[in-house]
């Protein structure tokens, strides 16, 4: 295997120019670059990520650690932090946590050792303590770690009012909300208070269910549905806490007999790609994906510059109506 030595020798310079070249530091001739970056083509030559990052005490790397890739929103996420990422110099590790403690330690620990810059979290299921012990550049994305942890989020409750207002303007007389596991404290829950709130205040009957902790899984949300509808088949609107949720809702109105919007009404939230493409097509709560992921990359680059960073920023969100309401 081929080695910085080698390197320099077949484009006779110094090792010192080599690695000049290769961190990208001083002047260096377009004439001297080239014959280095064609030496390293023909000895394939891999500079050592970890010993660069050692020298520079920066990897350009950056740790993402999200409950579900698969899950439409976080594959979402996941890509506009890689895109806004790598624009700016830096890579992306991804860590598919599934809300598994253990896993979620594995992955730290493992991003620790690559020598991250920074973690942007997604996902926590440990003790605070653990994150602020990192020592580390952190921001977290509908998670509340700590008041010394920048978070991001959607303006949760304003989302969760106005999904819960509509369905009560088109008329519906008995009202569901499907939640995340609402002992996860995070800022998504305002969306189930919201909906209380706003279903106490016109005096609407209404139910709130929960999936599970560890749960994004179809055929699960599909048999919670089922089981609401079995208990209370009055119900004619829910306010379902992401467009997933709301999808299976569809799914399972069809397979029960339920005309969407005469007999039931449905609003999601998040507006991933989903919304649109199932049909009748989804109404509801845009929260600007794109935006969280751009600004989790700022704030996390701001960190490891020394900046000062805000240590809660809220995005605004907007009511978007298609064919369930």
């Amino acid at each position: 295997m081929a080695n910085i030595k080698d390197v320099a020798e077949k484009s006779g310079v110094t090792v010192t120019t080599v690695s000049r070249v290769l961190n990208n530091r001083g002047y260096i001739s377009d004439k001297t670059r080239e014959k280095v970056y064609k030496a390293m083509e023909e000895l394939n030559y891999q500079p050592n990520e970890i010993a660069r990052a050692l020298l520079k005490r920066k990897s350009n790397l950056i740790g993402l650690i999200i409950p579900n890739v698969s899950h439409p929103f976080f594959a979402e996420l996941s890509n506009y932090v890689e895109y806004y990422a790598y624009k700016n110099g830096y890579k992306i590790l991804l860590c598919n946590a599934y809300q598994d403690s253990k896993k979620e330690k594995d992955y730290i620990d493992m991003l620790k050792r690559n020598q991250v810059d920074g973690i942007i979290m997604g996902s926590h299921t440990l003790e605070t303590s653990v994150y602020l012990n990192l020592k580390l550049p952190i921001v977290a994305i509908d998670r509340f770690l700590s008041r010394d942890i920048p978070y991001i989020t959607s303006d949760n409750y304003k989302g969760g009012a106005a999904a819960t207002k509509l369905l009560i303007d088109k008329g519906c007389k008995n009202l569901a909300h499907i939640s995340g596991p609402l002992r996860l404290s995070t800022p998504a829950n305002k969306r189930c208070e919201s909906f209380i709130d706003v279903a106490k205040s016109n005096n609407i009957p209404y139910t709130v269910v929960e999936t599970k902790l560890n749960n994004f899984n179809k055929q699960e949300y599909e048999e919670l549905i089922y089981t609401l509808f079995k208990e209370h088949p009055d119900i004619d609107g829910i306010f379902a806490s992401s467009d997933y949720i709301a999808a299976c809702i569809v799914e399972v109105s069809s397979n029960l007999g339920k005309k969407i919007p005469e007999n039931l009404k449905i609003v999601g939230f998040d507006d991933t790609f989903i919304a649109s493409l199932i049909t009748p097509s989804l109404t509801t709560i845009k929260q600007s994906i794109e935006k969280l992921g751009q600004l989790a990359v700022e704030i996390i680059i701001n960190q490891i510059d020394g900046k000062e960073v805000d240590e809660e920023s809220i995005l605004p969100v907007e009511l978007i109506e298609r064919k369930t309401t």
